[in-house]
């Protein structure tokens, strides 16, 4: 199991957000910058079983609580399609 650490304090808006996850991930160069990418990204550059450890998050909860909610709900549906062709689920998310 590994584990990538955000740096949620960097996350400020949707931008700042794909920058961190591309850096973190090391997203490639095509990357779509937008959470369909973001979905695909992750899923395709992930294989083996991952905690994405976001710490603490209530700053960015006051601030952008869409931008946690898409987090969790497409790391949910990463979990749920790869289940759904019978692979494991990989995904955890940790945040405070």
């Amino acid at each position: 199991m590994k584990t990538i650490t955000i740096r949620s304090q960097n996350i400020t808006d949707w931008d700042s957000l794909h920058t961190v996850f591309a850096e973190a991930f090391n997203f490639p160069e095509y990357y779509g910058r937008n959470m369909d990418a973001w979905i695909d990204c992750i899923d395709e550059f992930t294989d083996e079983t991952t905690v994405i450890n976001m710490g603490d998050c209530r700053e960015l909860r006051k601030k952008a609580p869409e931008i946690i909610t898409a987090i969790l709900e497409c790391s949910a549906f990463i979990n749920y399609r790869r289940l759904n062709t019978g692979s494991s689920t990989f995904l955890i998310v940790s945040i405070l």
